[in-house]
C-alpha cells in the first residue's frame, strides 16, 4: 500500500503531512533521518492521523530534534493523544522518567 505522507524542511521546521502509518514510516525514514539533523521544530499540523508505527517515528524524530537543542512540536493529529498515553510518552514525545505505578 502506498503512503500519502510527505515531509519537507522549511527553515528550522520539519513539516509532516498526510497519514503517518507503517507505509509512511518505511517510505519516509531515509529522508527524515537526513532532515531531522537540521531541524528544531516538528510541525504536525497537516498530519491527519498516526498509528503506533507513526508514533514510534515521531518519538525518534523528537529525540533527534532534542539533540539539536530545545525542540518544539506543533500539532496534535488524530490518534496521537491516545497512543502517547498508551506508550507513556510525555507531550514532547519523550519517555516519562517517573514511574506510573508498580506491577504486582
Amino acid at each position: 500500500m502506498a503512503s500519502d505522507a510527505t515531509a519537507r524542511v522549511e527553515g528550522d521546521a520539519l513539516h509532516l503531512a498526510g497519514t503517518l502509518d507503517r507505509a509512511a514510516v518505511v517510505a519516509l525514514w531515509p529522508q527524515l533521518v537526513r532532515q531531522a539533523g537540521q531541524s528544531r521544530r516538528l510541525d504536525l499540523q497537516a498530519v491527519e492521523r498516526v498509528d503506533s508505527a507513526g508514533v514510534a517515528l515521531l518519538a525518534e524524530l523528537a529525540a533527534r530534534l532534542r539533540d539539536n537543542g530545545d525542540a518544539t512540536i506543533v500539532g496534535t493529529p488524530a490518534g496521537l493523544d491516545e497512543l502517547r498515553a498508551a506508550y507513556r510518552l510525555s507531550p514532547d514525545l519523550d519517555f516519562n522518567a517517573s514511574p506510573g505505578g508498580t506491577l504486582t
